[in-house]
């Protein structure tokens, strides 16, 4: 267990006492006293690690399941002893500009809180951190824990958001660029790699609006009804967080379309080209298939000023189409 246990402590009064050696007691110290609970955040543990924080908390069978499998949808689920949290933070790599989701479960009851993450983005160590420093915000128990989990979840959102806006702005500035000035062959990839990134984020945001919803309401076991106009804060910055996502999968789309129509356009301009040196070598090929059929009586063969005749209407004939080309832009 040392292993997966990232951090353990009783909070009395909203500070943070001593580390407990054992979950049983500790548990029953902080139901004992009225202004203590206890919190345990876990790291990726295995079923066998697991077990003994679920019998120690009586947490729901389906509930510990959802929390060791992981790949869940955000969502908010109460049962008799404990209320179920399953949030999805959101990372971006700016060195590759890539989004990825991790995992975070939050199992809070009377007088407990147990957080189980999975991955490397779930903001926790800094959340602890935040809240030990504000005394006031954690003497509430385990639902300013669930808020302050929540609203840093859905703050990073809005960074990633900004962060995925700015690259939208430099793919976007790069579609619309003249032609020619930049190499265009593999912006359709990148613009759908864009969007997966984009699909990434609305999976982890979205399904979070439901449950977010509840907590602002009343009637939540585990939860104080002085808290809801908490939840309705940070249900205002999801709300704001995936208007911002759509917004950027609608640019995208918009994006994409734009540049296939562009990239219609050039391919019509360069059959335009093309068809237009055709039609002016059209007329020398033309010119030499006819004296080039070898039939005894062609008077013009022996004309002394058939061939410089020749010559010059190939010559007449193959500017005037250039000129005739370049005027309607063919050329």
């Amino acid at each position: 267990m040392p292993a997966v246990i990232v951090d353990c402590a009783i909070y009395r009064d909203g500070r943070r006492t001593e580390r407990p050696r054992d979950f049983s007691d500790a548990l029953d110290e902080a139901r004992a006293s009225h202004d203590a609970f206890l919190w345990i955040g876990l790291h990726e543990p295995t079923e066998e690690e697991f077990d003994l924080v679920r019998a120690e908390f009586a947490l729901h069978p389906l509930a510990v399941e959802d929390a060791l499998r992981a790949h869940q949808r955000p969502k908010l689920e109460v049962y008799d002893d404990s209320l179920f949290a399953v949030l999805k933070p959101v990372v971006y790599e700016p060195e590759s500009d890539t989004v990825s989701a991790d995992e975070l479960m939050v199992f809070i009851g009377d007088a407990f809180v147990v957080t189980v993450r999975h991955g490397e983005g779930a903001p926790l160590a800094a959340v602890r951190r935040r809240l030990e420093a504000e005394p006031e915000v954690l003497k509430h128990g385990p639902t300013a824990v669930l808020y302050a989990i929540s609203d840093a979840v859905v703050d990073h959102y809005m960074d990633v958001a900004g962060e995925l806006q700015v690259d939208l702005e430099e793919l976007e500035t790069e579609v619309f660029a003249p032609a020619g000035s930049g190499d265009s062959k593999n912006t359709a990839a990148r613009i759908y790699t864009f969007k997966r990134q984009v699909l990434e984020f609305r999976r982890a945001a979205g399904p979070l609006t439901g449950p977010m919803a509840r907590l602002a309401g009343a009637g939540v076991p585990f939860v104080h009804d002085d808290a809801q106009p908490f939840f309705r804060d940070v249900a205002d910055h999801l709300t704001r967080a995936n208007e911002q996502v759509e917004g950027l999968d609608r640019l995208l789309s918009d994006i994409l379309s734009a540049h296939l129509a562009q990239m219609g356009v050039r391919q019509n301009d360069d059959m335009r080209k093309i068809s237009a040196w055709a039609a002016m070598a059209a007329v020398p090929t033309m010119v030499a298939g006819i004296y080039g059929m070898n039939f005894d009586h062609m008077p013009e063969l022996h004309w002394p000023w058939t061939y410089p005749a020749v010559v010059g209407l190939v010559a007449v004939s193959m500017v005037g189409l250039h000129r005739l080309f370049k005027r309607r832009g063919w050329l």
